[in-house]
């Protein structure tokens, strides 16, 4: 009987992996489909999250300086480079401090922007909103004046007082209703 064979196919002990070709991604999606494939082989595994890189931040000043440059005439050779680290440390401050002032003016006005545009959309609903009620409006005097135009042509046929002074009072009860409606304010009514 043969011997178990290995993941290279040498005798020993019984492999638990099978033998998986090495492939070099070529393109970024391929290495990209190769980093999922490697994902999805143990799905109850957790998968890697890198934290966010950390924002740059200048050194804060020493609290108590060595190696402070004097003004005396024969400084050495060394102090140039000294000079020089200095003052490109100090150009990066001021660079930083620059960075973070232009944010925060565009935050500033970012922020100034949408308060504006939202003060414009509320100025266009509450334009739409009185168009809205002026076509509900309308439409009522419509179906009154429809109403009135019925009961005269159906007083005229039966001639009864008694029924045009109830329709007189009809209209003018809907007249007053329609007065209140238009009187009172959106939200007592119900109506956005």
């Amino acid at each position: 009987m043969a011997a178990p064979t290995q993941k290279n196919n040498k005798p020993g002990k019984p492999g638990g992996k099978e033998a998986q070709p090495l492939i070099i991604a070529k393109t970024p999606a391929e290495e990209q489909r190769l980093k999922l494939e490697k994902l999805m082989r143990n799905p109850e595994k957790l998968a890697p999250i890198p934290d966010r890189p950390k924002e740059w931040n200048p050194r804060a000043p020493p609290e108590f300086v060595r190696d402070v440059m004097g003004s005396s005439a024969g400084a050495g050779s060394g102090e140039f480079h000294v000079y020089r680290h200095l003052r490109r440390r100090e150009y990066q401050r001021q660079d930083f401090l620059d960075k973070i002032s232009e944010k925060q003016t565009k935050d500033e006005e970012y922020l100034e922007k949408l308060e504006r545009n939202k003060q414009a959309a509320e100025e266009r609903t509450a334009k739409r909103r009185k168009k809205r009620e002026k076509m509900k409006q309308k439409k009522l005097l419509a179906k009154k004046a429809k109403l009135e135009a019925k009961s005269k042509k159906e007083g005229d046929d039966k001639s009864s007082e008694s029924e045009e002074d109830d329709s007189k009072d009809e209209d003018e009860e809907d007249e007053r209703e329609a007065e209140d409606d238009a009187e009172a304010p959106s939200f007592i009514m119900g109506k956005k």
